[in-house]
């Protein structure tokens, strides 16, 4: 028996375990479907894309894509302690603050957030009104200093963005390197952060290779979880409460095997109905990226990487191209005028990066392109069967709305200018697999072709539809969900950052314990 069972060791659980097990008095349990985090490609940054398909990857698709010319999307995420925070490509962005304005729920606008934001950081550049020194999880500049990143953003530049250094400051707009969540070159993961610290309590028990089944509810409360153990069935129960930290797809699955979701489709596929809740598994949204991708003759690509001299220097400073996130630097545009924030993110990699990051590398390579931050298009999350090792069944209605086209057309069109800016000249030499013209009719048949995920997941467990504004389940007693499902609407950005935000405060919550101040004060004082 524990006072508290988290499923999901991901950035969320990784969070709440280590909260909430500060206090001695409280039993935390933190379940994980995947393996420890102590494989060296995990925490090596550059070798990210070797953990795909692996047994550390849930290797989730979606169905077939109606708008994406029937094909189904490669969608990876993290099964292994950290989750997805152990797999990704590290970029630190909170998003706008108009993302938390506009949830408008009460608790979670941007300037009661900001200091939870802070709470978790400890920034290499110091603390100022924006940015917290101290906490958890290291945020550094970058330490590849690949000459193609720095020729991106001259390029972007040349094409009119402006310069930003900080997407986390005042503003949003402009071009740059991105903050990553680095320690001394070395992945920082929300496992690293917050849990590595904590494992040494005698409170805190986390369980392994252990893939929770259902949530057990009795008379309307949540009393624990059962699962397999690798073929151990186990059950663990919960004194206080079931805090699902399993991510935008299986927060949903849990739920609708646990009963609680639309009663038809629970009924029609033999799951006994514990709540007939409609909203459970819809409102799924992601972030689109439209890759482009240039071949040429420098060796300065991250295929060097494995050089003895770069190998060399990453033990001696852990410094160059092994530190490498993939995407170094970026920008955030508006594709109208008039629009409120941001609605994309361009995403500079010195790599070839093709075919959802499954494809080998064949050359040196720049690969960049515009990521869609506000899509319209919604999509959902069901079961697959009642089986609870049956892969849930994903559907993400990429460009059911015709708006969502309207912007990456436009957004492709960005792209393509500023491959034509002097200073990307020496690495656009040769377009690989190119749009065939620049009208809309054949950039609207190369979305089609090749946009893909970038892996942001979030919506299907909503705050005011599935949760209430202290992220309880509604209508059924002692449950929770902490993760980037509560989000109503997906932050402009990557969304590691606000997930352990959210987290922050969601251990607040749980505690009891005072909300921290609000960023007036903060940006105040």
């Amino acid at each position: 028996m524990y006072d508290y069972v988290i499923v999901g060791g991901g950035s969320a659980g990784c969070v709440l375990a280590a909260r909430l097990s500060e206090d001695p008095d409280v039993k935390v349990c933190l379940i994980e479907a995947g393996p420890a985090d102590t494989a060296e490609n995990i925490h090596i940054p550059v070798t990210f894309g070797k953990l795909f398909r692996t047994r550390f990857d849930w290797d989730y698709a979606t169905h077939d894509e109606p708008f994406l010319d029937r094909r189904r999307v490669y969608l990876p995420r993290g099964r292994v302690l950290g989750g997805t925070s152990s797999i990704n490509t590290m970029i630190y962005i909170r998003g706008n603050r108009a993302d938390f304005d506009d949830w408008r729920q009460p608790g979670w606008g941007f300037d009661e957030l900001l200091p939870y934001f802070r709470r978790s950081e400890d920034n290499e550049r110091g603390e100022s009104g924006y940015h917290g020194v101290g906490g958890p999880l290291t945020v550094s500049d970058g330490r590849s200093d690949n000459p193609m990143t720095t020729a991106f953003v001259e390029a972007a530049l040349q094409a009119g963005g402006v310069a930003n250094d900080d997407f986390n400051g005042p503003a949003q707009d402009g071009f740059g390197r991105f903050q990553l969540t680095q320690r001394d070159g070395m992945r920082c993961s929300a496992s690293v952060a917050f849990l590595h610290p904590a494992l040494g309590r005698p409170n805190l028990t986390v369980e392994t290779n252990t893939q929770v089944h259902r949530v057990l509810v009795e008379h309307g409360r949540a009393v624990g979880v059962t699962g397999y153990r690798l073929d151990e069935e186990v059950t663990v129960r919960a004194e206080r409460e079931v805090i699902l930290a399993a991510g935008a797809y299986n927060s949903p699955q849990l739920l609708l095997l646990s009963g609680i979701g639309p009663a038809a489709q629970l009924t029609a596929l033999g799951v006994p109905v514990v709540l007939d809740q409609p909203q459970v598994g819809r409102n799924l949204q992601d972030h689109l990226l439209i890759p482009l991708i240039f071949t040429h003759a420098q060796p300065v690509s991250l295929l060097i990487a494995g050089e003895p001299q770069h190998v060399r220097r990453f033990m001696e400073e852990r410094r160059g191209p092994l530190t490498s996130n993939g995407p170094e630097a970026g920008g955030f545009v508006r594709t109208e005028a008039g629009l409120p924030a941001p609605d994309v993110e361009f995403l500079a990699a010195p790599i070839m990066f093709a075919d959802s990051g499954l494809g080998t590398p064949t050359g040196h390579s720049l690969s960049y392109g515009p990521s869609m931050l506000t899509p319209l298009s919604r999509g959902h999350v069901t079961l697959a069967s009642d089986d609870p090792t049956a892969k849930p069944k994903i559907l993400h209605n990429y460009f059911a709305e015709p708006g969502d086209m309207r912007s990456a057309v436009t957004a492709l069109r960005l792209g393509l200018d500023i491959s034509r800016r002097p200073a990307l000249a020496p690495y656009t030499t040769d377009p690989y697999r190119p749009p065939a013209s620049e009208s809309d009719a054949d950039l609207r048949a190369y979305v089609r072709q090749y946009a893909h995920s970038i892996y942001h997941p979030a919506g299907t467990c909503a705050i005011g539809s599935v949760v209430d504004a202290d992220l309880r389940v509604l209508g059924v007693d002692a449950l929770r969900v902490v993760d980037a499902s509560v989000m109503p609407t997906l932050v402009r950005g990557n969304p590691n950052a606000p997930v352990i935000a959210i987290a922050e405060k969601a251990a607040d919550l749980i505690k009891g314990t005072a909300p921290l101040p609000p960023a007036a004060s903060v940006l105040s004082g």
